[in-house]
């Protein structure tokens, strides 16, 4: 019976980090709550606690790493590649204006970077309710690509 509970607390700490979704910052706020409550109940729950808010830490690193890649260029070549005579005429910024020869590289890595950032959220989506499942089995789960923060 104590070890479904510990089951159960575990894969609760996990699925808590859907929370997120509708509340900012919850990924962080309640598996951190619900692993503090508990991590002296059982070494199982403290062990899945703290991957899962390493796992949460590890992603908004990976987050922030590939916002500051994409959108910095994204403005700079936005900026580089439309005439300022548009905005100083006050014309409408068209399509036309823009120079998109000089554009691609820059765009290529700005767009591969957005495209990593969202595949990196859908395998957190799908990975979160794999160690939920996995972690209510007893099973021990470790996310992959995980920094330990937190031992």
């Amino acid at each position: 019976m104590e070890s479904n509970s510990n089951n159960s607390t575990a894969a609760f700490i996990n699925l808590s980090t859907l929370s997120q979704y509708f509340i900012p910052f919850g990924n962080f706020i309640f598996p951190i709550i619900i692993w503090g409550a508990n991590k002296a109940k059982s070494t199982y729950i403290d062990e899945q606690g703290k991957q899962t808010i390493n796992f949460q830490l590890s992603l908004f690193l990976y987050t922030l790493i590939l916002v500051m890649v994409a959108i910095p260029i994204v403005v700079i070549a936005f900026f580089n590649n439309i005439s300022f005579d548009t905005f100083i005429s006050n014309e409408e910024v068209l399509v036309e204006n823009f120079d998109f020869s000089n554009m691609t590289a820059a765009l290529t890595i700005a767009l591969c970077a957005i495209a990593l950032l969202i595949a990196l959220k859908i395998a957190e989506f799908f990975l979160i309710i794999y160690a939920s499942l996995k972690t209510s089995n007893g099973d021990n789960f470790k996310y992959p690509f995980t920094i330990k923060f937190i031992k």
